[in-house]
């Protein structure tokens, strides 16, 4: 889904934190893993919650990632 998101550039914020986390240090692995984190709770908001997507959360939890 990452990789997906990167090549399509949707949303961009996906590639601006990539970027952003691996210039602060992180391996492309571990910084993978970080926006998939943001993944996976936008997924659970979904599934569980019954939420609809919201992009705007997502971006949110990309940029709090650290």
């Amino acid at each position: 889904m990452i990789e997906n998101q990167l090549r399509a550039n949707d949303p961009p914020e996906t590639r601006q934190n990539l970027d952003r986390l691996l210039a602060s240090g992180y391996s492309r692995e571990d910084a993978l893993k970080l926006i998939g984190q943001a993944v996976v709770t936008e997924i659970w908001e979904v599934m569980s919650q019954g939420k609809p997507y919201d992009a705007k959360r997502y971006i949110q939890a990309l940029n709090k990632l650290k």
